[in-house]
C-alpha cells in the first residue's frame, strides 16, 4: 500500500472510530439512565426513592453532626461551652495517646446504618459523602497533617471483605484536602476477635501488639504529623493502639478522623 492510500484509509477510519465512539457514550448513557429509571436509588436508611447519594432529605436532617463546643482533645461535645482549651473530664482522666480526635456525627441510628452498608453490604457509593462530611469536621487537623493512616484491616478479613472501608473514606479526605493516603505505612499483624460485644478492658487487650509499622517504612513515619481515619470511634482501643505503634515509629503526633462516635447519652461532665 502506497501513501496515498494509506493516507486515505486513515481519512476514512477516523470518522468511523469517532462516530463509533459516539455511539457507544450514548449507548451507555442511554443504559444507565435505564437502570436509574428501573431501579432508583433508594436511602439507605429509610429505603424511600432519592435524588442522591444514599441518604434523603429526612434522614440527613435526623444526623447529629458534631460542631462546638466539644472536647479540644477527644472531641466530645459539651452541653455548654465551658470556654476555652477547657478539657473534659475524660479526657483529663484517662488521656489516649492520640493528641486530637474529631468526628463528623454522633453514632446514632441513620450513622449506624450508614456504616454498617459501606463496611458489610458493598456501599462504597456512601464513602464520598461521608468522607467530605468527615474532611470538613477535620479541617483543623488537616491543615497541618503530612499523611492519612487508614486503620488497616488484617488480611484474612481483608480478604473476605474485598476492600477496607477505611481506606475508602481516607482516599475521600485526600481528594478534599490533599493529604496524602499511606495506607502501606501500618499493618495489622495479628488477627482480632470482633470488638462488638467486648468491655472497655477487653477491647484494649484484645488488639494489644495487634499494629506495627512496615519495618522498610519507619523512615517515612519519623517527625510526621499523621492522621488516623476509621470509620467508628468506640472506646478508642483500636485507635490508641494504633497510635502507639505509630508513636513508636517515632511519629512527631496522632490525631484521629472519624465518620462517627459514641457519645454517652445524657449531660457530659466537663
Amino acid at each position: 500500500m502506497d501513501a496515498n492510500a494509506a493516507a486515505r484509509t486513515r481519512s476514512i477510519a477516523a470518522p468511523i472510530r469517532a462516530a463509533w465512539t459516539a455511539g457507544r457514550d450514548a449507548v451507555a448513557r442511554v443504559g444507565r439512565l435505564a437502570l436509574d429509571i428501573a431501579l432508583p436509588t433508594l436511602c439507605v436508611s429509610c429505603r424511600e426513592p432519592v435524588d442522591g447519594e444514599g441518604v434523603c432529605a429526612a434522614c440527613w436532617a435526623k444526623l447529629s453532626f458534631i460542631e462546638r463546643p466539644y472536647c479540644p482533645r477527644l472531641g466530645t461535645p459539651f452541653v455548654y461551652d465551658p470556654g476555652p482549651d477547657m478539657l473534659s473530664m475524660e479526657a483529663i482522666a484517662s488521656p489516649p495517646a492520640y493528641q486530637r480526635a474529631r468526628a463528623a456525627v454522633r453514632y446514632d441510628d441513620v450513622a449506624r446504618t450508614l456504616v454498617h452498608a459501606l463496611k458489610y453490604q458493598d456501599r462504597t457509593d456512601l464513602a464520598p459523602a461521608m468522607g467530605r462530611w468527615m474532611a470538613r469536621a477535620g479541617g483543623e487537623l488537616l491543615a497541618g497533617a503530612d499523611m492519612l493512616v487508614p486503620v488497616p484491616l488484617h488480611w484474612r478479613r481483608a480478604w473476605r471483605r474485598r476492600y477496607n472501608q477505611s481506606g475508602a473514606l481516607a482516599r475521600i479526605v485526600e481528594r478534599q484536602s490533599g493529604v496524602r493516603v499511606r495506607s502501606e505505612v501500618l499493618r495489622r499483624v495479628r488477627a482480632t476477635e470482633q470488638q462488638i460485644g467486648l468491655s472497655r478492658a477487653q477491647r484494649a487487650t484484645n488488639v494489644q501488639g495487634a499494629f506495627q509499622v512496615s519495618p522498610d517504612r519507619q523512615a517515612d513515619i519519623q517527625g510526621r504529623r499523621i492522621i488516623l481515619v476509621d470509620d467508628v470511634l468506640t472506646s478508642g482501643a483500636t485507635l490508641d493502639a494504633c497510635a502507639r505503634a505509630l508513636l513508636r515509629a517515632k511519629a512527631a503526633q496522632v490525631d484521629v478522623l472519624v465518620f462517627a462516635r459514641v457519645v454517652e447519652s445524657g449531660p457530659r461532665p466537663i
